[in-house]
């Protein structure tokens, strides 16, 4: 069958992503085909069961390989290590069925955006286009590259002037129309499967057919007890499966359903803003964001104006979060390369809600749309669920073993049966019959439904436990488990973060610190003042919101929160911004209040926050806020106390979270929206230390002495301090006391592509660089031996881990074989910490709560979520209980359904092998012994 891929043109689907797939083109043949529908009658139907089962031969056996571009049948294969096939169907649409006259020649293009896809996939002169439909995503044919490419989005190729240039004043009518002809509409159609094809889905199992198989063996010759009672527990199995499939079918649809049934606002090109609903959106069209709590229906680029956003249906986080527009510049790069690592600040994602448009100089807020239906961020997230990473489960492995044994057993029997009768002279008919009972007798025909039944009532017993399952195989998998990955804010630790005090500083360093536990108010400065001013938070209907650390650095100032143009106006003030102010109680502050002219928003990749403030009748101010040693890199050298590491040291051991704050004045004759960030955060002057306190979960302790008891792994991985994580990694005794942690750190050297790697044990700092080599360096023999007693724990920070896996990557196994602690982890490099871990042969469960985690959920065997929200359909497992309790009890109930699995196999083997050896004993006695009439009796 190789011979097909080496004559047949292929190519790769979704190159470089996590559903690369090789496409190869195949043109069906009149006479294969009519050859396969006489095999389908006289084989019964068995045949195109088998296609059925087996597409890539249904394929095979109809079609001839050919071009991609000639092909009316492509074949696809995924390039993972299951290489699964599914064949699709060439389908062509015609432009001719528009109802607007296009009225183009052959070589005009026939929208204006002459690089867009569309352009490239129309065949002229008769405007069609070739396209094929996988996994609920439209791909059409690129005539000038010669493949198939993804359609139903803006190219990222295009630079910001670009898309403000061809979207800036919306699309014309006969360009949506197109759009919207080739691209499909913008949905998330996911219909609720009907019981019938479910339960033919199911019927159509080869195990279920080999069972009919077996049935009507038994029932012909009269074995109705055994017959019937397979019969009840099959029913009864596919019942429960149906059912499950069928509820999951259910949440699916109602969890998507909204999302199509939205009113919009869209500019149209000669014809001002439209209403329309959001079905009919197509990417390029300019949306006019009006009012409070509007809920996004397809992926969209900020251009005018700033939006506050609940994520929290994406992310599990329900932190309003600050998007602003796209930026207006003259470089030809795309767009997400000049918005540096965090483009996603200016996106609004599918499936999120703006709680607060603002409105800029224009006074609208505009967005153009990026992706749409399936193509979306929502939309993603229903394919993971619609269909799921395949599983590579050693026991389903061994089983398909098992099964192949007992059929090769059985055909050694059937030989030796049909040689017992033949020479016994009995009739064929008898002989037939006698022959097909070994394979029933040798192959339990009962295997499926019993497993299915162990499983569906494990996952009645999670669901009692408050634990939801959307995959229930991955059940088995729990029991497997031996190593869990935690993430520590949320999951560990509880959500809230009480604000332990402030630690101020001046040049002559850093001054006592002041403890908000007494109730003083702290004195006015620009400590106050950025502690007032420098956060995200909105008013919303007379309620402060937003970021938990936020809200509690605000309420500490008891300063108050309003807008500008509601209830007073400020000279040079723009309305409708944000105003803080003291309270009418304070006194000694010699301002009336500070305007939020304008934010950089808080970024994860950045990890620092910068907003532009102006005192009423004062100076305008740039305050900064974010992790310490990011803060303290963008402040003047002599505004950062010498003791800066020492100080931020002793508040991260003892598992305090530390943030930094600094400052500085800008000229007043620049507006704050023309200010670059880089020119704003330069030459800061370094404020403080804000301590937070971020205390353990109360069942955190005792589940983790549980697995470490139960000899499975448990490692940290988290966005946090390093030194914090590792305080709260020996409080919670993932690290245990007479334990010892080796710090890894590895840097690049600046200007070469060598790098260097230093490791510290207690006071004890050693280095060794490479240049541009792959070393492997036993960091054990640095070891003393009164250390070794202990045992050692690595810990190391995102930055390292990244740095190692690029230049030393055989040492990478041997820290993460000790590897606890990871720190200062990006979302990417959560899930390459999973993936690595996998690699060792590890099977790895995933704990966490935040968008942070979503790709490592979906990348470990088992992932956990503890959040409800939307986020949580890409991780197998939820927990409706907010901690870690969970994660024994899902690997019990695992191993528990492995057991069950396990005596399922030998008790259907055994019960095999016994009728089977008694069928031979009596078979080998009676032919030597009795008549071959009483044989036949």
């Amino acid at each position: 069958m190789g011979d097909h891929f080496e004559k047949g043109q292929h190519t790769l689907l979704n190159e470089g992503e996590e559903n690369e797939m090789e496409i190869f083109g195949y043109r069906t043949q009149g006479c294969r085909k009519t050859l396969c529908l006489a095999g389908s009658i006289f084989s019964f139907g068995i045949l195109p069961l088998v296609f059925y089962w087996r597409p890539a031969w249904h394929v095979w056996a109809n079609c001839v390989p050919c071009s991609l571009q000639e092909a009316d049948v492509v074949l696809l294969r995924t390039t993972d290590e299951f290489q699964t096939y599914s064949r699709k169907k060439v389908m062509w649409i015609h432009l001719s069925s528009l109802n607007s006259e296009l009225g183009v020649t052959p070589d005009h293009p026939v929208i204006t955006d002459e690089e867009y896809i569309i352009n490239r996939a129309i065949r002229k002169p008769d405007l069609k286009v070739r396209c094929i439909k996988v996994q609920k995503i439209r791909y059409v044919w690129n005539n000038l590259e010669g493949q198939f490419q993804k359609i139903g989005c803006l190219e990222d190729w295009l630079s910001s002037a670009k898309i403000h240039l061809k979207f800036g004043s919306g699309l014309t009518k006969e360009e949506q129309e197109i759009r919207r002809l080739i691209c499909g509409p913008n949905t998330i159609d996911v219909e609720i499967t009907p019981i019938w094809k479910l339960l033919v889905k199911e019927v159509l199992n080869p195990f279920y057919i080999f069972q009919l198989f077996s049935v009507c063996l038994w029932f012909s010759e009269d074995y109705k007890e055994y017959a019937f009672a397979i019969i009840i527990m099959s029913i009864m199995s596919i019942a429960l499966t149906v059912y499950d499939l069928r509820e999951q079918s259910v949440k699916l649809h109602r969890l998507v359903e909204s999302h199509n049934s939205i009113t919009v606002s869209v500019c149209r090109r000669k014809a001002g803003v439209q209403e329309l609903e959001s079905r009919f959106l197509v990417p390029g069209d300019l949306l006019v964001l009006t009012g409070n709590k509007v809920q996004m229906p397809c992926d969209a680029i900020l251009i005018d104006g700033s939006c506050v956003v609940d994520e929290g249906m994406l992310t599990g986080e329900s932190i309003p979060v600050t998007k602003t527009p796209l930026p207006k510049t003259e470089s030809s790069e795309p767009w997400k390369t000049q918005s540096e690592a965090d483009y996603k600040r200016h996106v609004l994602f599918c499936g999120t809600e703006i709680i607060q448009a603002k409105g800029a100089c224009s006074g609208t807020v505009k967005a153009v749309v990026l992706q749409t239906g399936f193509n979306t961020a929502k939309g993603d997230l229903v394919r993971s669920i619609l269909y799921p990473k395949p599983m590579n489960f050693k026991l389903y492995r061994d089983a398909i073993m098992f099964l192949l044994c007992l059929v090769g057993t059985a055909t050694i029997g059937m030989i030796y049966t049909l040689c017992v009768y033949v020479l016994s002279g009995e009739p064929p008919e008898e002989v037939v019959k006698k022959v097909l009972d070994v394979i029933t007798i040798a192959v339990p025909p009962a295997l499926p439904a019993a497993l299915t039944t162990g499983i569906i009532y494990a996952q009645r017993r999670l669901k009692k436990r408050g634990i939801f399952c959307i995959s229930p195989q991955r059940i088995n998998v729990c029991g497997q488990i031996n190593l869990v990955c935690f993430d520590k804010t949320g999951t560990l630790t509880r959500d809230g973060l009480d604000l332990w005090g402030v630690v101020p500083c001046d040049r002559s360093g850093f001054q006592e610190i002041h403890s908000f536990a007494s109730g003083r108010s702290l004195p006015w400065g620009p400590l106050c003042a950025a502690m007032a001013s420098c956060h995200s938070l909105i008013l919303l209907d007379g309620t402060i919101q937003g970021d938990p650390v936020d809200l509690k650095m605000f309420e500490a100032t008891t300063w108050e929160m309003a807008v500008s143009g509601e209830d007073f106006h400020i000279t040079g003030v723009p309305a409708h911004a944000m105003v803080v102010k003291p309270c009418k109680t304070a006194s000694q502050v010699p301002v009336e209040g500070i305007a939020i002219l304008h934010q950089f928003p808080f970024s994860s990749a950045l990890q620092r926050m910068t907003v532009i403030a102006q005192e009423m009748g004062g100076d305008r101010l740039a305050f900064m806020k974010g992790a310490p040693e990011r803060v303290a890199s963008f402040c003047q050298p002599e505004t950062v106390p010498t003791s800066f590491v020492s100080e931020l040291q002793s508040y991260t051991t003892q598992g305090f979270r530390v943030i930094a704050l600094a400052y500085k004045k800008l000229e007043m004759d620049h507006h704050s929206t023309a200010l670059t960030r880089d020119k704003v955060e330069s030459d800061l002057i370094f404020l403080g230390l804000l301590i937070l306190e971020n205390q353990l979960k109360d069942e955190t302790k005792p589940v983790l002495e549980e697995l470490i008891s139960a000899r499975i792994r448990t490692v940290m991985v988290t966005g946090d301090n390093l030194q914090t994580a590792i305080t709260v990694a020996r409080k919670s005794g993932m690290v245990s006391e007479n334990q010892k942690v080796i710090l890894i750190e590895a840097n690049e050297t600046t200007g070469s592509s060598s790098a260097s790697i230093t490791w510290k044990l207690v006071e004890e700092k050693k280095q060794i660089s490479y240049r541009n080599k792959d070393n492997y360096i036993n960091i054990r023999e640095d070891v003393s031996d009164n250390d070794r007693e202990g045992g050692y724990h690595f810990a190391l920070s995102g930055k390292s881990f990244q740095v190692i896996s690029q230049h030393f990557s055989s040492l990478l196994p041997k820290i993460l074989i000790n590897g606890t602690i990871f720190a200062r982890m990006s979302p990417g490099q959560k899930s390459s910490l999973v993936e690595e871990f996998q690699k060792l042969d590890y099977f790895v469960g995933m704990c966490g709560d935040g968008a942070n985690d979503c790709g490592a959920l979906k990348m470990a065997h088992v992932g956990i979520s503890l959040s409800e929200q939307e986020a949580s359909v890409a991780s197998p497992f939820t927990s409706k209980t907010p901690n870690i309790e969970c994660v024994p009890h899902l690997i019990k109930e695992g191993r528990a359904a492995l057991v069950t699995s396990f005596c399922m196999f030998k008790y259907m083997a055994l019960y095999s092998m016994i009728q089977r050896q008694t069928v031979f004993q009596i078979t080998s006695f009676c032919s030597k012994i009795w008549p071959s009439q009483l044989l036949l009796a």
